[in-house]
């Protein structure tokens, strides 16, 4: 169980309109879900508040109408900072680019669909992978980000 000073938030990217039922498990318990782009609907949004609370940023697909979402996000949790964008705007997003671009503490973007987890000067990257339909012979997946005594992990979490 955990502690009063972790925090746990789940990490989603890549929905394109399908919330698959094994989500709910894999996010259960999270306190907040940061949704890294490409979310496809209202009604994806909506699903995934059933688990926590959603932030979420537009992806290269989203249509600019729908309510919600935000160009990036910065927040503070448990003393790390953390910045969620869809990472095209840096075109082919790579951890390179995005630390580049970006200094806070935790990285998380979306886009290429691909698991990403490693660090750049400390600094943790993240790309939970698409948790939507299944493309490019990838296996879907969501992220938990594990946040206790200002440190940061990641686990991620095939959808099964």
């Amino acid at each position: 169980m955990a502690s009063i000073d972790t925090h746990i938030v789940g990490l989603v990217s890549d929905t394109h309109g399908l919330v698959r039922g094994a989500v709910h498990d894999a996010l259960a318990g999270v306190e907040l879900i940061l949704h890294a782009g490409d979310v496809g609907g209202q009604e994806i949004l909506d699903e995934l508040s059933l688990i926590a609370p959603v932030r979420a940023v537009f992806g290269n697909t989203d249509p600019t109408d729908l309510p919600g979402l935000e160009e990036e996000i910065l927040l503070t949790v448990g003393g790390i900072r953390v910045h969620v964008s869809h990472g095209h705007e840096v075109g082919t997003p790579t951890p390179a680019k995005l630390a580049e671009r970006y200094d806070a503490d935790v990285l998380v973007y979306g886009h290429t669909h691909r698991q990403l987890v490693t660090r750049i000067g400390g600094r943790l990257v993240i790309n939970p992978g698409a948790a939507g339909p299944r493309r490019f012979n990838l296996l879907p997946s969501v992220g938990r980000l594990i946040i206790s005594g200002r440190k940061a992990e990641v686990e991620i979490v095939e959808l099964t």
